[in-house]
């Protein structure tokens, strides 16, 4: 077998493989884990099934079978399906995905999640890239793995689902208002190739004709204004309170005093304010689909 050969090999054997590496420093999550794994192992020896037989049975191998077992690795629905069926849980060890599930993606984008999920207004300028809450799985999937150092295969995906389980914010009944102002350059990067650039494009456009949402471009020519930093970030709760954060403001930090929210506000208002009108950033963006 050669070299790449083999890398290919190892490739395929991680993409295959059940689950996502457990963030030791996520307490919650790995508590979950933990317990999902003792249980499962419970059953496996209550069955009378070495690790080895009961991984050839769900169609993994033994040493995954320990790392999941050991709360080291985050099963995957399907394999708990699996696992259910083989070892005759009468859907106990499958029930456990509702927990799973919820601890599956990084903990910082389960809180981002969360605090999206409870806000009634949502305020994004992003400088360099198309907000994450807007990205095509294809767009998110070359944004991340252009990443240095690489992610592997398996993280890519889990990012990339875990961007994409964000956009159930627009499902929400009642929407929130959300409302985004994206600079030029992003837009015109064809990130992974021309066809896939015109389908992120036309998400764009569809997104920007929901009724809650409110699309706007910052063009290149405009002049200086206070987003140059980075990326600004504004929620607001129903109960009246408000997080934001801005890249170039705070070190960086999510911020809830009213003082340092208004600086917040004044900022992306300024930007709101800079930017093409609603109705003009359609246009615009029509345009760059018209130039190919």
């Amino acid at each position: 077998m050669t070299a790449v050969e083999a890398g290919a090999g190892r490739l395929k054997e991680e993409a295959d493989e059940p689950g996502w590496e457990v963030d030791p420093d996520d307490e919650w999550g790995v508590a979950v884990i933990t317990t999902v794994g003792r249980q499962l192992k419970l059953r496996r020896e209550a069955a009378g099934m070495r690790a080895a037989e009961f991984g050839r049975v769900v169609g993994y191998g033994e040493d995954m079978v320990y790392k999941i077992e050991g709360g080291k690795r985050i099963p995957r629905q399907e394999f708990l399906d699996k696992a259910d069926e083989v070892l005759n849980a009468g859907g106990l060890i499958a029930a456990a995905w509702e927990d799973v599930k919820k601890v599956r993606y990084p903990k910082r984008v389960r809180e981002l999640g969360k605090m999206e999920a409870k806000a009634v207004e949502i305020g994004l300028y992003e400088c360099n890239i198309i907000p994450g809450l807007l990205q095509t799985p294809e767009h998110a999937r070359a944004l991340i793995r252009a990443a240095q150092p690489p992610y592997t295969p398996d993280d890519v995906e889990r990012m990339v689902a875990a961007r994409l389980a964000r956009r159930s914010v627009f499902e929400r009944d009642p929407a929130p208002s959300i409302h985004f102002v994206v600079e030029e350059a992003p837009l015109r990067r064809q990130i992974a190739g021309t066809v896939m650039w015109r389908q992120q494009l036309e998400h764009l456009l569809e997104m920007g004709r929901l009724n809650n949402v409110t699309l706007q471009v910052m063009p290149t020519n405009t002049e200086a204004h206070p987003g140059l930093d980075g990326r600004i970030e504004l929620l607001k709760f129903p109960d009246g309170t408000a997080v934001g954060r801005a890249d170039g403001l705070f070190n960086g930090r999510p911020v809830s005093d009213l003082k340092q929210l208004r600086i917040l506000e004044l900022q992306y208002g300024t930007i709101r304010a800079q930017a093409l009108p609603p109705r003009e950033s359609s246009a615009f963006i029509e345009r760059l689909l018209g130039e190919t």
